[in-house]
């Protein structure tokens, strides 16, 4: 047999704090993540919120998202790639991808090597 390739990322323990709005990642590497709602939200990757076929999401019109669009009220496991985030408005067609998640890291360490 062939070697399993790790290229993706994989998240060891995956934390939804409702008071805090924030999204916490430990990964397997041993590296955390800590994402807050309102940056979550306005990374949404759903075709409403960032468009297909051509045509631009609602997102891209850089909306004012209201209270209830950036709360995070949970989420939950989309099979093994992935996190749908449950957003106070109702919006929860938003597969959040792993990889997404982890390029996406705003700790200081991982804003610090992308530039």
């Amino acid at each position: 047999t062939l070697p399993r390739m790790t290229t993706t990322p994989t998240p060891r323990a995956v934390r939804i704090l409702r008071e805090a709005q924030h999204l916490e990642i430990d990964w397997a590497d041993g590296h955390a993540s800590r994402y807050e709602a309102v940056s979550l939200r306005w990374l949404c990757p759903c075709a409403y919120c960032r468009g297909e076929a051509g045509v631009p999401g609602w997102l891209d019109s850089r909306p004012t998202l209201t209270a209830a669009q950036t709360t995070l009220e949970g989420g939950e496991m989309v099979g093994s790639y992935a996190i749908c985030l449950f957003w106070g408005d109702g919006h929860r067609t938003g597969y959040y991808a792993w990889s997404l998640l982890r390029d996406r890291c705003p700790c200081h360490g991982c804003l610090t090597a992308s530039t």
